[in-house]
């Protein structure tokens, strides 16, 4: 072999080597994610921590916040003393619009913390800001009170429910239906945001959207047992409730709309028509009412969530929301 050849067999097994070099086996390991123990597995997923442990930091936090605020609320005499004073039986609009306002500022916080440890908006939970009150709540208030109305229309021609006169009117009207109509709000936001909010986000973001709904659902609907007038199949209709705003959810992609129907169902049966809601009557409510022959078509003591017309109506209203709510084109990629 020539000198000549031998320095270019030289230089070609010398850019071979840089090129092997480039791309050996070391470097690419090195480039390679490490390779998480057994236990980092239990608490990491592909996107961080596990949806599982992300919901029971977000229950321990709010949890603890409310058994803190109870504990020091109970410890205030004239605190206490009001409390005393609400009726056990009944609901007014200022103590449904203190605890009700009480728990939602705990949502609220809770919720911000987690979003601090997630780095995500409260947008990425259903509930943006800027679209607060707006057209999808505006939506869902004339939605909800439509469906009680029908669902107590049936009831009357069946002669399972009458309207019996006016309870209050006048400014006292006015001022009754304004102050449960924010109570109502309360309760709307509270309920559609924890449920199908937070915990939707974030069990979903585990299991897919539609299992999250079904398992909130049952728990949503059990959670209604601990009222003190509720029954087993007032609860199942809170729980199938659920499932229809999970649909409304899914159909618009924030809780707006839900909460709107939400609020005016609720606003409709305690404060329009004075039907019990959950077993508790509002004081003050417009319209007197009374039920009428077996608890399946009345609801009983339960109110027109106790009847089992209700699942109708509940299946109308999917309908409803199925027509005028056309489906979103990310709908099938929905994270929430």
């Amino acid at each position: 072999m020539s000198l000549g050849a031998l320095n270019g067999r030289i230089e070609e097994d010398v850019i071979m080597a840089e090129e092997i070099s480039a791309t050996s086996p070391a470097d690419s390991f090195a480039a390679a994610p490490a390779k998480r123990s057994p236990v980092a597995n239990i608490f990491l997923g592909p996107n961080g921590l596990r949806a599982g442990w992300r919901l029971l930091i977000f229950i321990v936090i709010f949890m603890s916040l409310g058994r803190g605020l109870n504990f020091a609320l109970h410890h205030v005499p004239a605190v206490q003393r009001w409390f005393a004073s609400q009726p056990k039986d009944a609901f007014t609009p200022v103590g449904q619009f203190v605890s009700e306002g009480l728990i939602v500022v705990i949502l609220f916080i809770s919720v911000g913390i987690m979003a601090l440890i997630e780095k995500r908006s409260f947008a990425d939970y259903g509930l943006p800001f800027d679209e607060a009150f707006g057209k999808r709540f505006w939506q869902g208030v004339p939605l909800g009170f439509v469906m009680l109305s029908l669902l107590l229309a049936m009831m009357a021609a069946l002669h399972g429910f009458s309207l019996d006169g006016i309870g209050v009117g006048g400014a006292e009207a006015v001022k009754y239906g304004l102050l449960y109509f924010i109570g109502f709000i309360l309760v709307g936001i509270f309920e559609e945001f924890s449920f199908r909010g937070y915990m939707q986000a974030t069990l979903g973001s585990g299991i897919g959207f539609w299992p999250a709904a079904i398992i909130l659902a049952i728990l949503f609907g059990a959670g209604h047992l601990n009222n003190s007038g509720e029954k087993i199949l007032g609860a199942v209709m809170a729980g199938s409730f659920g499932l229809v705003a999970a649909f409304a959810l899914w159909r618009t992609g924030n809780l707006w709309l839900p909460i709107g129907m939400h609020a005016s169902w609720d606003w409709g049966e305690s404060y329009f028509y004075g039907t019990p809601d959950s077993g508790l009557l509002a004081t003050g409510h417009l319209l007197n009412s009374s039920p009428h022959g077996p608890a399946w078509l009345s609801g009983g003591t339960v109110g027109p969530e106790g009847s089992w017309l209700v699942f109708l109506v509940l299946i109308l209203w999917v309908g409803a929301i199925h027509f005028l709510f056309p489906a979103r084109r990310e709908a099938s990629s929905h994270r929430a």
